[in-house]
């Protein structure tokens, strides 16, 4: 199976603070050695620098820290996330929490106080329009078993 996953998540230094976000996990490491990984950074491909000064969603635009709009690069790199996916079929993505592009249950708040709220990234709103399941990094045993049930269909 082919899945898209947060290039952080993998240990790679996209993060806008120039870090990575491993996952140290048997669980996760025995998913890598078996389907085939798409790593991808949407906010990378969308041509923000590393490092780059760190974002929130507010008022459905995406802002930075030091008040630059961010917003048509998340878009880009949100759209060379589906392009990707359409063009390798794949059905699921495991992005990292509570990112501006990749938070598929919360994101900050927009105020940068460290509060977060419900709400979805730009990333996974475009990919889960799509039909697109995103998964987080503390969702693995429900990406396994969504895994499991797509292939004994």
């Amino acid at each position: 199976m082919k899945l898209l996953v947060s290039s952080c998540l993998l240990g790679e230094k996209v993060r806008y603070d120039a870090k990575g976000n491993a996952i140290d996990s048997k669980l996760f490491e025995s998913i890598l050695s078996t389907h085939q990984i798409f790593s991808f950074c949407p906010e990378v491909e969308g041509g923000l620098p590393i490092p780059r000064p760190a974002a929130e969603i507010h008022n459905k635009k995406v802002i930075s820290s030091t008040n630059i709009d961010f917003t048509k690069e998340f878009e880009k790199g949100a759209l060379k996330a589906l392009v990707l996916c359409k063009k390798e079929n794949i059905v699921f993505a495991l992005l990292k929490s509570k990112s501006p592009s990749c938070g598929n249950k919360q994101i900050y708040d927009g105020s940068f106080s460290g509060k977060l709220i419900d709400g979805m990234g730009i990333c996974v709103k475009k990919l889960q329009a799509h039909n697109i399941i995103v998964f987080n990094e503390n969702e693995l045993e429900k990406l396994v078993k969504a895994i499991n049930d797509l292939e004994l269909k």
